[in-house]
């Protein structure tokens, strides 16, 4: 018989746990009967996240703190933060992220090392801290949520595609790192996500129904996670069954 493994009672930690796939992810996990610890930019949103996902019965297995995970002492505290909440550290989400599009020419300073420090840096960050402490509990698994755009460059987004086509290959090396510790890692490509990531600010503008969901990436967290530990599905490309057609 083949042996699965089971969430219940794992600790997890889910950068930009506050809102879009991050929250998405986390909700799913703590219907698995999992621990999770969230991190988000803001207090207010955070707070607000909390109080949600702690609703029916769960507010003793979800708790988080505000973070800029392109600051390596903020994925620090969110680590071990959840590591001194729950006892240890058994999955890694590496949600967060930013996007900027525009010309090289017109990108700032500023913009280029936001989103490389938010899509990329922050994810070493937050691996370098959880991989000890996985090791500690006989292993574990990281997911890298990263995008189609890590395979696909367009025009105007230099920055976006660096992050992604970079945290693409930190994926594959670090896997090559730590299989034989027991720790199995996934990179996750979705294509076009009914979020507000990319929105301008303020923007009331109606999902398209025809995007993949938040709920559509949890759920694929899920099942890679219960895949027979002796598999190991590395690269994940998700993309809507039917987008709109090209006219």
């Amino acid at each position: 018989m083949t042996m699965t493994v089971e969430l219940g009672g794992k600790v997890a930690v889910v950068t930009g746990g506050s809102r879009g796939i991050g929250y998405s992810v986390a909700a799913a996990l703590l219907d698995e009967g999992a621990k999770v610890f969230i991190c988000g930019r803001t207090g207010d949103t955070l707070r607000t996240s909390l109080e949600s996902l702690g609703c029916a019965g769960r507010r003793d297995r979800v708790d988080g703190v505000a973070a800029d995970v392109s600051s390596y002492d903020d994925c620090r505290k969110v680590v071990h933060g959840a590591a001194n909440r729950f006892g240890g550290v058994d999955i890694l989400v590496n949600n967060a992220g930013v996007g900027v599009f525009k010309p090289v020419d017109q990108l700032t300073v500023d913009e280029w090392d936001r989103t490389v420090g938010t899509n990329l840096s922050a994810v070493f960050y937050c691996c370098r801290e959880a991989i000890p402490l996985m090791r500690q509990r006989g292993g574990g698994y990281i997911f890298n949520i990263s995008s189609l755009a890590g395979v696909n460059p367009f025009a105007g987004g230099s920055a976006y595609n660096a992050s992604k086509f970079g945290l693409n290959g930190f994926s594959e090396a670090m896997m090559q790192d730590v299989r034989y510790d027991g720790i199995r890692v996934s990179y996750i490509m979705p294509g076009s996500v009914a979020t507000e990531f990319g929105a301008p600010p303020g923007s009331t503008k109606a999902p398209e129904s025809w995007k993949l969901t938040g709920e559509d990436i949890a759920k694929a967290v899920v099942d890679l996670y219960r895949f027979p530990q002796r598999a190991l599905a590395s690269r994940i490309e998700m993309r809507p069954s039917q987008p709109p057609r090209k006219k």
